[in-house]
């Protein structure tokens, strides 16, 4: 059975502060569904009815097209090896670059990855939770290095210039480039 919530509460940022991946979902009109897994260091509860979520650079930025298009999304955690619940956050979404003045204030709350290029931050409309008893068991035996690994190994200049180049989503939305680094060699 599913229960609807205004915000988040203890027991949800509880489970949250658990979850090894998460799921970010978005739409905009007349494009496709996307639906992102997500894992590292890179989800925060920033308060009762405010999320947030370092995004580091891979395939493409379909999430900053949705964002920046329409604003929806979903996000769900499910639990896969404790007892079975499924949290999804409803809102909607912002996007901070590097260059934005309320950069050094969102980051704060976060670890610099590396490859960091923006974070989103979500409104929370309403929290649903539900059973997950169909969800199987699995076990997580640690996070993937590959992408970090990529990203510590790129030339910051040549990511700048990639990221300047991809001016729009899969789909044909619009994307706002990065336009700096928000981290170094050094913060590592």
């Amino acid at each position: 059975m599913s229960e609807f919530f205004d915000h988040l509460t203890r027991d949800h940022r509880a489970f949250i502060a658990k979850q090894q991946v998460f799921f970010v979902a978005t739409a905009a009109d007349g494009v496709r569904i996307n639906l992102s897994p997500k894992g590292m260091d890179s989800f925060r509860v920033l308060d009762d009815r405010c999320v947030g979520h370092l995004d580091v650079g891979g395939s493409g930025n379909e999430t900053h097209a949705h964002l920046a298009a329409d604003g929806r999304a979903t996000i769900m955690f499910c639990a896969f090896d404790r007892a079975a619940l499924i949290l999804r956050i409803y809102g909607r979404g912002r996007i901070i670059l590097p260059q934005d003045d309320s950069w050094e204030s969102a980051a704060a709350s976060f670890t610099l990855l590396p490859g960091s290029r923006q974070i989103f931050e979500f409104d929370v409309d309403s929290v649903q939770t539900s059973c997950g008893w169909g969800v199987p068991f699995l076990t997580f035996h640690n996070e993937r290095p590959t992408l970090s690994k990529y990203h510590t190994a790129d030339d910051p200049v040549e990511r700048l210039a990639k990221i300047a180049e991809r001016t729009h989503s899969i789909d044909g939305l619009p994307v706002r480039g990065q336009t700096r680094m928000p981290w170094t060699k050094e913060h590592l």
